[in-house]
């Protein structure tokens, strides 16, 4: 992993002059023009471009991923985008390269593509976003990742509880209620992986929520690879459910409607979606802990380190040891 600028501070020497220079480095002439947009792990921006669109370029947090895994993520959209599915590529330079280096800093650019949400309740927009998915899937299924982890309960699960334990952001008088809960959790998600037996795995989007998905009128466009990672096809479905469990079980029959048009789906990996979505819950507190020494956290997540979001994922941790006891969705 690279270590280029502290881990306390990872963006202090991202000035809007060394963002700009950056650009120019590479051979796009930059107008001066620089606003930022929504990223916590990374820093993104829009720059204006002397004789062409704006373009989007992204600062990668320092240490977070190596040069192969980034190299991965743009070799993998780049087939997506040859294959003619809705992803946007990063964009080479005169060199061929993707990922560029400048000031200390890893850097990609980015077409810019402007979008709306998708509307998750509508038949159709939900059937074609599963045909495009599905589509995705066959691209991921070609080869593994070498160089990016895999979603499982190791990195997601158990590596998340023993940093949180490890610290001291919960509440002394909640440790033991949280880590007894998060211990059941786990089990529970253990338990829904024996149930669904041997999927298989394959490259994904690795989060893909509707915040990651740009609609327009050619219909859906799949952004941010970022955390794209190895792991079942349910990972790139559940997180567009929503709702009661009589919504969600409609929703998943839409874009499953869709998705077997051009891939078969394994039934079995419905004993995932509350496993997958328990996993996702205790590895956000961590990721939040993990990042808590760069400024950008605490303003942006200040309820974190206060005994109510404790109490709250408590909570929410009980809930989900009881879902995953329940029967799977079925799509209707």
């Amino acid at each position: 992993m690279s270590t280029e600028t502290s881990a306390a501070e990872p963006y202090s020497a991202l000035t809007p002059d060394l963002i700009l220079n950056a650009v120019d480095s590479v051979g796009w002439r930059t107008d001066g023009r620089l606003s930022g947009l929504n990223s916590y792990e990374n820093r993104v921006y829009q720059v204006g471009i002397d004789d062409g669109p704006p373009l989007v370029v992204k600062f990668y947090r320092p240490g977070r991923w190596s040069d192969d895994a980034i190299l991965e993520e743009h070799e993998f959209v780049a087939r997506l985008a040859e294959a003619e599915i809705p992803a946007v590529p990063a964009l080479a330079s005169e060199t061929g390269s993707t990922l560029h280096r400048f000031g200390g800093f890893r850097f990609a650019l980015f077409p810019r593509l402007l979008g709306r949400a998708p509307e998750l309740e509508d038949r159709a927009t939900l059937e074609w976003m599963g045909r495009f998915l599905a589509r995705i899937h066959a691209i991921g299924a070609l080869q593994p990742f070498a160089a990016r982890p895999a979603i499982d309960i190791a990195s997601f699960g158990e590596a998340p509880r023993a940093f949180l334990l490890g610290q001291q952001f919960i509440p002394v008088d909640l440790v033991p209620a949280w880590r007894g809960v998060v211990d059941l959790a786990i089990e529970g998600v253990r338990r829904c992986f024996a149930r669904a037996g041997s999927v298989p795995i394959l490259r994904l989007h690795g989060d893909c929520h509707a915040g990651n998905v740009l609609w327009t009128d050619d219909g859906p466009h799949f952004v941010d690879f970022d955390d794209s990672r190895t792991g079942p096809a349910i990972q790139d479905l559940w997180m567009l459910l929503s709702g009661e469990r009589e919504s969600m079980e409609r929703q998943l029959g839409w874009i499953l409607a869709g998705y077997e048009q051009f891939r078969e789906f394994d039934d079995r990996e419905l004993n995932l979606v509350e496993a997958l979505r328990t996993l996702r819950l205790i590895h956000y507190s961590a990721w939040i802990a993990r990042r808590w020494n760069d400024p950008a956290f605490p303003a942006a997540f200040p309820w974190f380190d206060t005994p109510r979001y404790w109490q709250d994922r408590i909570l929410e941790l009980r809930e989900q040891v009881a879902l995953m006891d329940e029967p799977p969705l079925r799509p209707a």
